[in-house]
């Protein structure tokens, strides 16, 4: 993309979604996504009404007179977006390409992060890490981002969920909110790293799919290309039993995936290309601000 379009672009991107993240997610984002706990701020001399369970008995025994350790809330948070880039993410039919949808998804949820002091990086994924933007704050970091987001040229086209989780999972020392945007079209097992991974993460799964992908329409003989692996193939989409087969794989394969974000404990937003985000995104926060 040139130079102009692609500043074109995040500038698009840019005041549509820091709009929405302002207007809309401020308060929600907030909520649903918690700070780390409690951090030790001090020690004081005990007061009448203080929880014993707080008392610091080094302090008290040094001094001989009772003193309490206080807490006050640790709020940064450090937000990581995963995001796949393999060849699938180029499929769309309707109003946008599941890329598209991505970005504006992963930008909205960036500029929340940092109207709330949150660090944000990103992990862009195919079967392999394509790249890694460490966590960082600022205005400047998030249009990095959203240019990356717009114009990222991965090497591979195929998936690997597993393999970027457990990435995550190493790279990323403290706990964090990571949210993987994926299609989730991967034909190997990611269940044990996505429980793994959610175990030391508050792991969110943000799953993008095109209508077209649930059912194939009677259109007669379709030449299709597979956009991870490249390969064509002749499928004849007049044949009942053809579309039959392929609407029982759609459904079994959002079965297997709602099953495994279910046992891994982790949130799920199913949004589709043509649908609007906004409200996937306010539901799913309200639901884990609640």
């Amino acid at each position: 993309m040139e130079t102009s379009e692609l500043l074109k672009r995040v500038r698009q991107i840019e005041i549509k979604t820091r709009g929405l993240s302002r207007n809309i997610f401020a308060g929600e984002y907030h909520s649903a996504f918690k700070g780390r706990g409690m951090t030790f701020a001090e020690v004081r001399e005990y007061q009448y009404g203080d929880d014993i369970r707080n008392i610091d008995w080094n302090v008290t025994a040094r001094y001989n007179n009772p003193y309490v350790k206080l807490f006050e809330e640790e709020r940064e948070l450090t937000v990581m977006l995963m995001i796949d880039v393999s060849g699938s993410r180029e499929f769309g039919t309707m109003s946008k390409l599941k890329k598209n949808q991505i970005t504006e998804i992963a930008a909205v949820l960036a500029f929340s992060a940092i109207q709330n002091n949150d660090k944000i990086g990103v992990i862009f994924f195919s079967n392999t890490i394509e790249k890694f933007i460490p966590p960082k704050k600022g205005k400047t970091h998030i249009l990095r981002i959203i240019r990356e987001l717009i114009d990222f040229k991965p090497e591979h086209r195929s998936t690997d969920i597993s393999n970027a989780l457990r990435y995550l999972t190493n790279a990323i020392k403290k706990r964090c909110t990571t949210f993987v945007i994926s299609d989730f079209i991967d034909d190997k097992d990611y269940e044990n790293a996505l429980t793994i991974a959610n175990k030391k993460h508050d792991v969110v799964a943000l799953k993008i799919y095109d209508q077209r992908e649930t059912e194939l329409p009677s259109i007669g003989l379709v030449k299709i290309k597979d956009a991870e692996s490249g390969e064509y193939s002749w499928v004849d989409t007049s044949n009942k039993k053809v579309r039959e087969k392929y609407a029982g794989w759609w459904r079994k394969q959002e079965e297997n995936t709602t099953e495994v974000f279910k046992r891994s404990g982790v949130d799920v937003a199913n949004i589709r290309t043509d649908q609007d985000y906004v409200r996937s995104l306010i539901n799913l926060f309200q639901r884990r601000g609640h």
